[in-house]
């Protein structure tokens, strides 16, 4: 049974960091893509990042393009978003999500930014940036 269990929000002033976890259970993951979303009240819920747990390979949305990072720490199973400058618009429930990529894919495959291409998806946590 995978689970992704996020952690790390909170509240935060505009231009204040953030890093986001997300732990990793249930099988291995070296052939998943992870992703991270993010869900602003009355909206849809956006890419924000991705990386290949193989290769390390990253992908951004302009949005969030050179203020936030994503990592992942093979040994402990986590995937990361650090996340610097922030701003008010950023205020949404991020989501940590997995997608299954088997064979050549899971070298090849990043840039997984469809919420339907992803296989498993954890609670989120919420972060909330005052101006």
């Amino acid at each position: 049974q995978v689970q992704l269990v996020e952690s790390g929000g909170g509240l935060v002033q505009a231009g204040g960091s953030l890093r986001l976890s997300c732990a990793a259970s249930g099988r291995s993951f070296s052939s998943y893509v992870m992703g991270w979303f993010r869900q602003a009240p009355g909206k849809e819920r956006e890419f924000v990042a991705t990386i290949n747990w193989s290769g390390g390979r990253t992908y951004y949305a302009d949005s969030v393009k050179g203020r936030f990072t994503i990592s992942r720490d093979i040994a402990k199973n986590t995937v990361y978003l650090q996340m610097n400058s922030l701003e008010p618009e950023d205020t949404a429930v991020y989501y940590c999500a997995a997608d299954y990529r088997p064979g050549a894919d899971r070298i090849l495959t990043y840039r997984s930014t469809r919420l339907d291409e992803y296989d498993y998806w954890g609670q989120g946590t919420q972060v909330t940036v005052s101006s």
